[in-house]
């Protein structure tokens, strides 16, 4: 059968870098306080003028080189944003030009920080449906720019940066042992709407609006959501949760992290954390944090590797890979 591969990785992050300190300038808060609740020491935020699509690109480009695949070669490029440098065209299309790319399609995906997963079930069933053969998948994000930087519990958790993968079809034997992508499994609930969203919108009020969150409730459903999408893409796979090598979760909150390890049992040494440095990317994410698993070498070839996500809808979801 048809397995979609993950050829290579890349990343980027913008240059600015935001300490608690420099928050602590801003707002009625502290270095304590936020990592006490977040686990969060700093992150990184867009320049003057920088946008989504130019992370997007710089995160495709390294992605492309770890792969040795051209562009030439890229049938797709889907992106997971929830910060798109405009409302149309899909900032995907602004990437496919960035690149040379003359081929093909390009289109967004919005699922807020499940839009990796999401944007991965996508490319999945492209690939597996003989659609496209390789595809680049990209999560990037500029959640800086919907911020209320007057709300403390808000501004401090997110930060800016992209991720992405090559993908590309290879043959499997349609078992666990297959490499690439074993199964995604995506869900959502629109009835959460009111615990995270954005309160603007072109149809709603024709502004942007800035992130609004209700943390302590989103805390509770996402580490119960999370768990039972890890477990249904481990049990879809035949796999134990305890024998998969590595989780890569969405970087939302250290706490969130831990909780959902304490639910199903997994020991913190398999979890890759980089919300310490990175914040809460949204959609950037899982591949940012894949990316840096894979470049310090923790990831290796053969290892089984789990992603999952929670973001505002809600929206939430697993897959399960072998490297």
């Amino acid at each position: 059968m048809i397995r979609t591969l993950v050829l290579g990785s890349g990343a980027f992050l913008p240059k600015t870098i935001l300490t608690n300190a420099d928050l602590a300038k801003r707002v009625d808060t502290s270095d304590e306080w936020i990592r006490e609740r977040t686990g969060i020491t700093e992150r990184r935020v867009v320049a003057e003028g920088e946008r989504t699509s130019d992370l997007a690109t710089a995160a495709a480009r390294a992605a492309l080189e770890h792969a040795k695949v051209s562009v030439d070669d890229i049938d797709m490029v889907i992106v997971a944003t929830t910060t798109p440098d405009e409302t149309f065209p899909a900032t995907a299309t602004r990437v496919q030009a960035k690149l040379g790319m003359t081929r093909g399609a390009a289109f967004d995906v919005q699922a807020v920080c499940s839009g990796f997963i999401f944007g991965l079930s996508v490319a999945d069933n492209f690939i597996r449906g003989g659609q496209a053969r390789t595809i680049l998948l990209i999560g990037a994000e500029s959640m800086s720019r919907i911020l209320d930087w007057t709300d403390r519990t808000t501004c401090v958790l997110f930060g800016d940066g992209a991720g992405a993968v090559v993908l590309q079809a290879g043959e499997g034997k349609g078992d666990n042992s297959d490499h690439g992508v074993l199964n995604t499994r995506i869900f959502s609930d629109g009835r959460m709407h009111d615990l995270l969203y954005v309160d603007g919108g072109p149809s709603a009020t024709q502004t942007t609006g800035v992130l609004k969150m209700q943390g302590k409730e989103v805390f509770r459903h996402a580490v119960t959501n999370i768990a039972e999408a890890i477990s249904a893409s481990a049990d879809a796979a035949g796999v134990a949760v305890a024998d998969i090598d590595w989780f890569v979760p969405h970087q939302a909150n250290q706490r969130i992290l831990d909780g959902t390890a304490r639910k199903l049992n997994i020991d913190p040494a398999k979890v890759i954390s980089t919300v310490a440095v990175h914040g809460n990317t949204s959609a950037a994410s899982v591949p940012l944090a894949l990316e840096t698993a894979v470049r310090d070498g923790r990831i290796k070839r053969g290892d089984l590797i789990l992603l999952e996500a929670m973001g505002g809808g809600f929206t939430w979801g697993a897959s399960l890979i072998r490297w």
